[in-house]
């Protein structure tokens, strides 16, 4: 079982010297990542429902606060570690351009040498679409298209792609990802999210469920990576929730192989490191 740590460019770890001190103590402390969340903009008094929540609401109960673009937040702490992988947890896909977003990613994969993970969403918040003059009701298609697309531009000599919201032919985007590949891991809580990571991705996390919900969604990204003719034994699975020996003995046994944890005080990951890390890295 790898650790990740989840929310890490929000609260304190907005300031330079505690992302740095968070991502040096995570990664000292044995974790395998470190993941960032993403919002543009957070409109005033939003109606749409936050999926992740009784309440409707992001939390810490207020709208504005503070989050840092992804991307810089990670290239940041990237100049200051050496191992721990840079994940996105996840980036609203739809809201961008995919051939700018597959050069920023290949540029910090390139300079952080082969260590970025692309956590992706198709996004909740209709209000923040509105905001950026990006369509809401086709997000999940047009988020097929960006990952198809974003594949294109990492691993073709010469990239091309047809579709109804990208269109390019025979350009060079470089520089590419040090494998010519940056993992792919869909997030959302949907059979539609899990499709897509079984016909699209490298991996998927749930933001929500048991482990029955877990394991029904997992099979059947597992039966849609079949159908289109990919291994279904190549999927990761991330998944939250508590450290317990049972609860990450279940989710071990439904093919959980990362476990997420919230950012915690840069003193506390030594410990964390020796009680948590260290017992169920054999799971």
């Amino acid at each position: 079982m790898k650790f990740g740590v989840m929310f890490a460019n929000t609260g304190p770890f907005v300031e330079p010297e505690a992302a740095i001190s968070l991502a040096r103590a995570a990664e000292d402390a044995g974790c395998e990542s470190i993941w960032t969340v993403e919002h543009v903009v957070v409109p005033a008094g939003y109606a749409s429902r936050y999926p992740y929540a009784k309440d409707g609401k992001m939390p810490g109960g207020r709208e504005d606060f503070d989050i840092p673009d992804p991307l810089i937040w990670l290239s940041y702490v990237a100049a200051a570690t050496e191992r721990i992988r840079l994940g996105t947890g996840v980036m609203i896909m739809p809201q961008r351009n995919p051939l700018v977003t597959a050069k920023a990613v290949a540029t910090l994969d390139r300079l952080s040498k082969g260590r970025m993970i692309l956590g992706v969403g198709s996004g909740w918040l209709e209000e923040e679409f509105d905001a950026l003059g990006v369509p809401f009701d086709d997000r999940g298609d047009r988020t097929d298209e960006y990952l198809e697309a974003m594949r294109q531009a990492w691993n073709s000599d010469v990239a091309s792609y047809n579709g109804n919201f990208v269109n390019f032919d025979s350009v060079y985007s470089r520089p590419q990802p040090v494998d010519r590949h940056v993992p792919i891991i869909v997030g959302g809580h949907s059979r539609r999210a899990a499709r897509r990571a079984g016909e699209l991705g490298d991996g998927f996390f749930p933001g929500r469920g048991n482990p029955e919900e877990l394991s029904a969604l997992f099979d059947h990204a597992r039966r849609c990576a079949e159908k289109c003719g990919r291994d279904p034994e190549a999927l990761e699975f991330t998944a939250g929730g508590p450290m317990t020996v049972d609860y990450v003995e279940q989710l071990a046994e439904i093919g959980v192989s990362r476990m997420i944890v919230p950012p915690m005080d840069p003193a506390q990951f030594s410990k964390f490191g020796e009680e948590v890390v260290a017992q169920f890295s054999t799971l």
